[in-house]
């Protein structure tokens, strides 16, 4: 967060005290594509941040779902179309590291402001045309939900960690997990606790997850912990519930404050999350368009950030959550 302060009233006194240029009275024309569908919850705050920036700058905005979740083909058709409407910008996250880099050259080639959201090419700008990146620094955020759930591992006996890779492929959903197991390994080395963990393609959908980790967790019932990249562990919650295991016994912890994961927190079952900030993510860059488009200042990137969020933290979260802010 402190990151991001000054740029953020930077921008506030802007629009609080400059007459809007002749471009911004003309509307701005921004389309945001990216790799989920309608269905993820998670994409709802983006796109509540996304629109009230657009209303703030009086631009005209799109936001392009996927007709299937996580389909690299669906989100390049859609940028595709996104082209053919010559905007002034395209906001668009980057799961892969080559399929998107053509397209998104010929919107830079375009004079289209690109700027990557929510997922970042592995190599940055040198991976990738875009002009910026707005998103959390995933590798960084895995470690910190490991390291904070690893205050809950029990004190004596080994330690049996499963790791859930929802995307497998996919830069968001690798890194974090690359975080979860650098953590680990890290803590192995200095505890000479015994401890070993799996790795699992567990889904982008919270049935697929329930049944696939529901399956290991039957079949390995000495599971300490079991790490999501996303939010799909609350499924994993429900099953814990239904197989009536007390919350703790196996614990979970992963990404984003959807109601379903907040609600799991509540009732003790997921002991740790890790906040990225969508409307954050859906905010500030429609404000970098803006910047850039009227007075001549360049995309910057910005890390929306690794809070770790507790069960204490639970009721809070779930009211902001209900307004579309978390």
């Amino acid at each position: 967060m402190r990151k991001t302060t000054g740029l953020a009233a930077a921008t506030a006194a802007l629009l609080m005290t400059a007459a809007l240029p002749v471009k911004a009275q003309d509307g701005l024309d921004i389309i945001f594509t990216h790799h989920s569908s309608a269905s993820n919850t998670f994409w709802q705050a983006v796109k509540k941040g996304y629109d009230d920036a657009c209303g703030k700058v009086n631009a005209t905005c799109q936001m392009l779902f996927t007709q299937t979740e996580g389909s690299i083909q669906d989100q390049l058709a859609n940028l595709e179309a996104a082209i053919a409407q010559q905007p002034d910008a395209i906001l668009t996250s980057i799961v892969d590291n080559t399929a998107l880099d053509e397209v998104l050259q010929r919107a830079r080639d375009a004079g289209i402001t690109v700027i990557g959201v929510n997922v970042d090419d592995l190599e940055g700008a040198a991976g990738n045309p875009r002009q910026a990146f707005v998103g959390q620094g995933f590798v960084a955020a895995g470690y910190s939900l490991g390291k904070a759930q690893s205050t809950n591992f029990p004190a004596e006996g080994p330690i049996k960690v499963l790791v859930g890779i929802s995307a497998p492929g996919q830069n968001w959903s690798e890194q974090r997990g690359q975080g979860v197991i650098n953590f680990l390994e890290e803590y192995k080395a200095s505890s000479g606790r015994d401890i070993t963990w799996e790795r699992i393609d567990s889904g982008t959908d919270l049935a697929v997850t329930a049944d696939r980790v529901g399956a290991y967790l039957a079949a390995n019932p000495d599971t300490t912990a079991y790490f999501d990249t996303g939010f799909w562990h609350a499924s994993v919650a429900r099953v814990l519930a239904d197989r009536g295991i007390e919350p703790g016994q196996v614990l979970l912890g992963g990404f984003d404050l959807v109601p379903e994961a907040v609600e799991q927190m509540q009732k003790g079952y997921i002991q740790v999350q890790v906040d990225q900030q969508p409307y954050m993510q859906g905010f500030m860059p429609v404000m970098m368009v803006y910047l850039n488009e009227t007075v001549g200042l360049a995309p910057a990137n910005v890390d929306t950030g690794q809070g770790i969020v507790t069960p204490a933290d639970a009721d809070a979260i779930m009211e902001l959550s209900a307004q579309g802010l978390r």
